[in-house]
């Protein structure tokens, strides 16, 4: 799992283009020869010089020097002559063009094995500086003030969606992105290029792999397992590879403070097939379906809050359940064709089909009381005064259906060492939604009316006249169709100024919606958004490259942004608009005679046309009316490197301020204002025993906005949660590795076998991601009740390959 390669294939030709079969391919002691149709594979060290030599008894030999990162794969078809001795140099220097792009590259292998709640590569996202959230059960991340709507993820150039009416955490299951079928992971945080679609935060992009031969591999816990199949045929002309994984949040779940019956099922099924017709075309599919049911029956709560002083205790008793469905599937054919080694087509097509019900019916009565907090007494710890008494029932029985096809051209073209990419796509979301929730409480005997009533604050003793009112209620059914037709072009060239480097990228968007649909006045909308980025390296004896990156950002609206409070859709909401500015230093030395990485990124957005929202849990509300304008700015710094020899490591920080002004009234924290951030990755070894291994994974965030009551003024409640701090371990012990094999026993159908033991939140640590609010009906007073997260957990992790 630690050996870093990449991939050399290709097919050999002589000078009369015909395959070329039995040439010996080697590098050093190892190598590999061509079949009868002149295709061959060989696995290079990755990220250094490797002198590839090609001989043949008849032709003369081809020496060529290749220079990949990990996970990089070249096809490469030299054609071998009969008088010429081929010497040349190729030179693929991905990990530096990311750098150039301020994308930061991340190792699936390390995306593997890093413990957490939910791993994967949201987990690993969630230790980068600029990168927050507070929610281990929640694979939703914000970036640099922005919130979970806006953030893009594509899996091979295609986008993909999460789904619509999650509501916390606990009810996601399992991310898009199957982390045993990944081979490469960039992410950029901001002032990313014109190829990549309109959102305001930033970029996670996805690339699967192309399987170089049979292989399985397996992944055991306590939270559930993965499995993942791939091949290839003889003529390597097919590569198919599978993954399945079921995930089961019961051991999570359960460790909380509510006593729950609770049944989940998260399933899917992934797979992405590659045929090459020929040499300049080649068809793959990337196909995906996922069954996610949720039942959640909880029966009692006890939080104990307050001060030791004075302690007080809420006892919730539950009766009634919730039952969520949550069914994708989605499917993307993507043909490529090379017309000539400058000139690239693709065209892909894809759907995606979700179907989504949320039910549920829950009463919880509740008593607020004083704690007995005699030392010694038997009744220590329990309630002794109630202090409040009442209810609420929550009912709910919302569907959503959406269907989203697309169909996208793209092209790169390199000319006199000017490249340009572009796109054309057209996208149809039919979605279908029904919305009926309502809530009702009952303080003390006295059912509490909606906030908007002018006697809100006196009841129960002023008497309301009119009828009984649910505290919220909300109904709505939407037939909704957006059409859009978006288009890029953007140019990016490297030149020579005097001793230096000069990179340059340049490009623009264009995004036009229409929104559609049963009782909606159609409303259309075009945007335009130009972007540019430069990067310069000196010829300085320390090696430092700067970049800064600017543009001009835009989110048409999703059905989920043009969906107010009322659940009703309003066609004419606009894009929101960013404006970015990000300036980057990347500064590589040697440490210990190891290398290492210090990353800084100085940004400020301005945004305009703000959608203001309100987040409970994972759950965004909109106002869908455009009516605030906003900011955002700060720093973010990562040094990363070999702190342990063969092993690498990060450390993160990261300062964040952004602020609102809704409706004119001034400038307020916003709900994603995550001020400070410090995280860590940490992998050891121990130096006597190297197979045992060791993964630490650290993360504290300072408060953010929230926690307030549903119906609140943000301007009067500006409350902050408390901070978030955890911290999960990994210890594994590797039984067999590619440096340590067996040609007998048990052990010998095995290219992989660890064992490990993972503790997550291994100092115990109460974080809460939002409150409760309880009224005590004789003070008239409100209490804020944590929900808190998972507690420690231990878990037992098994990972094998064939």
């Amino acid at each position: 799992m630690f050996a870093q390669t990449g991939t050399l294939r290709g097919v050999i030709l002589d000078e009369f283009n015909n395959p070329v079969d039995n040439v010996n391919i080697k590098i050093d002691d190892t190598g590999t020869t061509t079949n009868a149709n002149g295709f061959y594979i060989l696995k290079i060290p990755a990220n250094q010089d490797v002198t590839v030599t090609f001989t043949h008894l008849s032709l003369k030999k081809t020496v060529v020097t290749f220079n990949l990162k990990n996970g990089e794969e070249l096809e490469f078809n030299p054609v071998m002559q009969t008088n010429v001795e081929q010497i040349a140099t190729v030179v693929i220097s991905g990990r530096k063009r990311k750098d150039v792009e301020g994308v930061i590259t991340l190792k699936p292998a390390t995306i593997r094995k890093i413990p957490g709640a939910n791993p994967g590569v949201e987990n690993l996202l969630k230790t980068l500086p600029g990168v927050n959230s507070n929610n281990e059960l929640s694979t939703q991340y914000s970036v640099r003030g922005g919130n979970y709507d806006e953030n893009l993820v594509y899996v091979n150039g295609i986008e993909v969606y999460r789904p619509f009416l999650i509501r916390s955490g606990q009810q996601e299951g399992l991310s898009f992105v199957n982390t045993d079928l990944v081979q490469n992971v960039d992410f950029s945080a901001g002032g990313f290029q014109a190829k990549y679609g309109d959102k305001l935060s930033s970029v996670l992009d996805i690339t699967y792999r192309k399987p170089t031969e049979f292989g399985v591999a397996a992944d055991l816990s306590l939270l559930g397992g993965s499995l993942a199949i791939e091949a290839t045929s003889n003529d390597n002309k097919l590569t198919g590879i599978v993954g399945i994984r079921y995930r089961d949040n019961s051991l999570l779940v359960n460790a909380k403070e509510t006593e729950t019956n609770y049944d989940p099922k998260f399933l899917d099924v992934q797979s992405f097939v590659t045929y090459n017709f020929t040499d300049k075309f080649s068809l793959s599919f990337l196909g995906n379906a996922s069954i996610n049911k949720y039942n959640y029956e909880p029966q009692t709560r006890q939080t104990n809050f307050g001060t030791l002083t004075d302690p007080i205790a809420l006892l919730v008793f539950y009766e009634g359940q919730e039952k969520d469905a949550y069914q994708t599937l989605f499917g993307a054919l993507q043909g490529t064709y090379k017309v000539n080694d400058d000139l690239n087509l693709s065209l892909v097509a894809s759907t995606y089909h979700t179907t989504e019900e949320e039910y549920f019916d829950i009463l919880a009565q509740y008593r607020l009381g004083e704690v007995n907090t005699n030392i010694g007494d038997e009744d220590l710890g329990e309630v002794e005064f109630s202090e409040g008494i009442g209810g609420q029932l929550n009912h709910g029985r919302n569907d959503l259906d959406a269907l989203i096809t697309t169909i996208e051209h793209k092209g790169d073209f390199e000319m006199n060492e000017n490249n340009f990419e572009w796109s054309i796509k057209y996208t149809n979301e039919d979605i279908r939604d029904r919305l009926v929730e309502w809530e009702v409480i009952d303080s003390a005997g006295f059912t509490v009316n909606p906030p908007n009533l002018d006697n809100f604050d006196n009841q129960p003793y002023q008497p309301n006249e009119g009828p009984i009112t649910a505290y919220q209620n909300v109904r709505a059914k939407n037939n909704t169709s957006i059409d859009r037709i978006q288009a890029y072009l953007q140019w990016s060239r490297r030149f020579d100024v005097g001793d230096s480097k000069l990179w340059v990228n340049a490009g623009a968007r264009m995004h036009n919606w229409n929104v559609q649909g049963d009782g909606i006045e159609s409303s259309s909308q075009t945007v335009f958004s130009p972007r540019a980025q430069i990067a310069i390296k000196p010829n300085w004896k320390k090696d430092m490259l700067f970049r800064f990156g600017t543009g001009f950002y835009y989110q048409p609206p999703f059905y989920r942004e043009l969906r107010d409070q009322n659940g009703e859709v309003q066609p004419n909401v606009k894009a929101q608009q960013s404006i970015h500015f990000v300036l980057g230093n990347d500064y590589s030395f040697k440490m210990w005679d190891r290398p290492f990485k210090l990353t800084s990124e100085a940004y400020y957005k301005k945004i305009n046309d703000v959608n203001p929202y309100t987040v409970e849990n994972v759950r965004i509300r909109y106002r869908a009316n455009n009516s605030a304008e906003a900011y955002a700015y700060g720093l973010d710094l990562r040094l990363n490197g070999e702190f342990v020899a063969g092993t690498e490591s990060w450390f993160s920080f990261g300062y964040l301020k952004t602020e609102e002004n809704i409706d004119g009234r001034g400038y307020i924290a916003r709900p994603t204002d995550q001020r400070l951030k410090f995280a860590a990755l940490f992998q050891d070894y121990v130096p006597t025993m190297p197979n045992l291994k060791m993964y630490l994974n650290l993360v504290y965030n300072t408060g953010l906005p929230g926690g307030s009551p549903s119906y609140a003024d943000p301007y009067v409640y500006q409350n902050r949660l408390p901070d978030y701090k955890r911290a999960d371990l990994g210890v594994q012990y590797v039984i067999v590795d590619d440096k340590k094999q067996f040609d007998s026993g048990w052990k010998k159908p095995f290219k992989e076998l660890a064992l490990g033991v993972e503790i997550f939140n291994i100092f115990d640590v109460q974080n809460s991601i939002t409150n409760t609010w309880v009224r005590d009906v004789y003070s008239k007073r409100q209490y804020a009740i944590p929900n808190y997260l998972t507690p420690r957990v231990f878990n037992v992790r098994l990972n094998m390959k064939f």
